[in-house]
């Protein structure tokens, strides 16, 4: 397959004065420490590099499925998607990951059934709620979901991503965003790439409040049941977790 023309792609995306923002945004957040602003779409492309455009491109058209109302209810959604994913790109590179963009990818769109779900089922962020606020070691966000509504965003998640052709371990993750206790429990080798991301994402969820902006609740109930083995796992300390959690939200995430 050719390589993309980053010249095109700008020009194509300068068009767009809702992706034009959204990508400028980014790129002048606290989290790229620039010294300079850049207004520049070129150079905003130049910087992100392809994929990640592309991950925003789609993104973007998440919402273009949308009604205005729907769009007004999910602000919170939008502002935290974006936020947990500058924190998994963030704690990507703190914790030597390879792959930063993969987590950069899983962060953005770990949650992309949930405007799906809600397009479908006008109750649903009553019933996320439910979910965030009856969860704990026995029982997942996605299983009070399941029960209510005979699905969940992350399976609806899955199969977006699958239509969008991201690679099949990042559909995976998304697919088993709420399953990390479980596989964190499997002390075998087995499927170290998919525990990477994994713990990287439920430290961004945390740092990032998921648990307070999408489940209205004021305790991290999913993130308590399996702290000590995503900490273990990428072999950090609690010390060394919430000195990292404090100078990521002083880079902006809340």
């Amino acid at each position: 397959m050719p390589s993309p023309d980053l010249r095109t792609i700008a020009k194509l995306i300068s068009q767009d004065p809702g992706l034009s923002g959204a990508l400028l945004k980014i790129v002048n957040s606290p989290f790229y420490g620039l010294t300079n602003r850049i207004a520049s779409i070129q150079q905003a492309v130049n910087l992100l590099g392809c994929n990640t455009v592309i991950n925003l491109i789609n993104a973007q058209s998440i919402k273009g499925e949308m009604t205005d109302e729907t769009i007004v209810t999910l602000n919170r959604f939008w502002d935290t998607a974006q936020d947990v994913a500058m924190t998994c790109l963030t704690l990507a590179k703190r914790i030597g990951h390879q792959q930063a963009d993969e987590a950069y990818a899983l962060g953005l769109f770990h949650n992309c059934g949930i405007p799906l779900m809600l397009k479908r089922f006008p109750d649903y962020m009553t019933v996320l709620e439910e979910a965030y606020a009856s969860a704990n070691a026995e029982r997942r966000i996605v299983d009070t979901e399941n029960r209510l509504l005979n699905t969940n965003h992350a399976v609806v998640g899955y199969f977006t991503a699958r239509s969008w052709r991201l690679p099949e371990h990042l559909c995976e993750a998304i697919a088993n965003h709420h399953n990390a206790l479980s596989i964190f429990s499997d002390d075998s080798g087995r499927d170290a790439p998919l525990k990477t991301l994994l713990a990287i994402l439920k430290m961004a969820e945390h740092v990032c409040a998921s648990h307070l902006v999408l489940g209205n609740q004021a305790d991290d109930h999913e993130w308590n049941s399996v702290r000590a083995l995503v900490l273990d796992y990428v072999g950090l300390s609690e010390y060394d977790f919430e000195n990292l959690k404090e100078s990521i939200r002083e880079l902006g995430a809340h």
